[in-house]
């Protein structure tokens, strides 16, 4: 479900009006969270650490009014809730797009995710559908082979894009715990550093330790 945005009243109006202008009205940031507490947790639920902190930053964005927020033609709409569209390697090393619903219970959604995942790791190509590429969802990606401080994405300026982007590093050792780099670009008519700090800190919380 979704509701339109009075642009009349709206106070980011002008904020909005001022960034869709621009030929690239992204922004990002690349901060560290403590994955110390969440790692050890999802190796005693059994759970893979991917989609154990996929789920947690899923959950986090939706807590933030902005993250769920979305420009569609004429109008910006606020979702009720958004999911996850990510990348999902395959044997051969290419990727495919997913579709994985937001569900609160953390069993719900990692028995949905390793279907979905089952799914398109047995297809070929991008598996670029209406269904991966709705707008109601955070652009997620894994790269757990590097340790990162700075990311950019491929874009299509042509193509109109407001959903949130989220890319995940490799954790690494830090003092005696562990540490992961998180990648967040948001369109700046839609929200600002503050939003991009709520969810980071909405992130840690359900991470634990920080």
């Amino acid at each position: 479900m979704k509701q339109p945005i009075d642009l009349a009243t709206w106070p980011r109006r002008e904020h909005f009006e001022f960034f869709s202008k621009f030929d690239e009205p992204f922004f990002g940031l690349v901060a560290d969270v403590d994955v110390t507490a969440a790692r050890a947790e999802a190796r005693r639920l059994g759970v893979s650490f991917f989609l154990y902190y996929l789920h947690h930053a899923i959950e986090a964005a939706n807590a933030v009014p902005e993250f769920r927020h979305r420009i569609e033609p004429g109008q910006v709409v606020a979702y009720d809730r958004v999911h996850a569209s990510a990348t999902i390697g395959r044997p051969d090393h290419t990727f495919g797009f997913s579709f994985i619903e937001q569900q609160p219970d953390l069993a719900e959604f990692v028995a949905g995710a390793q279907r979905e995942i089952a799914a398109v790791q047995a297809t070929r190509g991008l598996n670029l559908t209406e269904r991966t590429g709705r707008p109601d969802v955070l652009h997620c990606s894994a790269v757990p082979w590097a340790r990162f401080t700075g990311l950019t994405h491929a874009r299509s300026f042509q193509h109109p894009d407001s959903c949130p982007k989220l890319s995940f590093g490799q954790a690494y050792a830090h003092g005696t715990g562990l540490r992961m780099a998180v990648a967040v670009a948001v369109h700046h008519g839609l929200a600002d550093g503050y939003h991009v700090g709520q969810f980071l800190d909405a992130f840690q919380q359900r991470l634990g330790g920080g």
